[in-house]
């Protein structure tokens, strides 16, 4: 049997803090072992430009800091297309959005999960994480291991086309 294709995404900007949480995880992983069929990327901000990778893999696990719950809390969740999650398109888009596009250019809708950890500070710093967002760093990526891990959800990764757009 072979792996699924799987993209994961950290972003988030380096220079505000904990936010850089999601790009440092993202690093993180794609110097360790991962299996075969894994991709990582390295993001400040979600674009246009990535519905296409998304569209093209089996699964995909976003990596993102986050200002909700309580600080070094690491969470998973299914994540599922969503065209109402709008974003402002002139900066950066949320995941849902991005699948959400990836249901209407590409007719796929890949697997989805987030990752996310609680931050403490978004203040202006250079990748420099508070105590608390460091601590999460080894937890989000046990989460991703454990999510490699797993079989594909039923119904995930629905392939009705190719992958030219409408």
């Amino acid at each position: 049997m072979t792996n699924p294709k799987t993209l994961i995404i950290g972003y988030g900007s380096p220079i505000r803090g904990d936010d850089a949480i999601g790009p440092l995880a993202a690093d993180a992983l794609d110097a360790g072992p991962l299996p075969e069929g894994v991709t990582v990327m390295s993001r400040h901000i979600l674009t246009a430009e990535l519905t296409e990778d998304i569209a093209a893999a089996d699964r995909v696990i976003f990596l993102d800091a986050t200002v909700e719950g309580t600080p070094g809390e690491v969470r998973v969740r299914r994540l599922m297309p969503d065209a109402s999650a709008h974003s402002s398109m002139a900066h950066f888009l949320d995941p849902r959005e991005v699948l959400a596009w990836c249901q209407t250019l590409y007719q796929r809708e890949p697997a989805a999960f987030l990752v996310s950890a609680a931050g403490q500070s978004f203040d202006y710093a250079n990748y420099a994480l508070s105590p608390a967002a460091a601590a999460t760093l080894a937890p989000m990526i046990e989460r991703v291991r454990a999510l490699l891990a797993e079989p594909l959800p039923a119904g995930a990764a629905t392939r009705t086309g190719n992958l030219a757009p409408r």
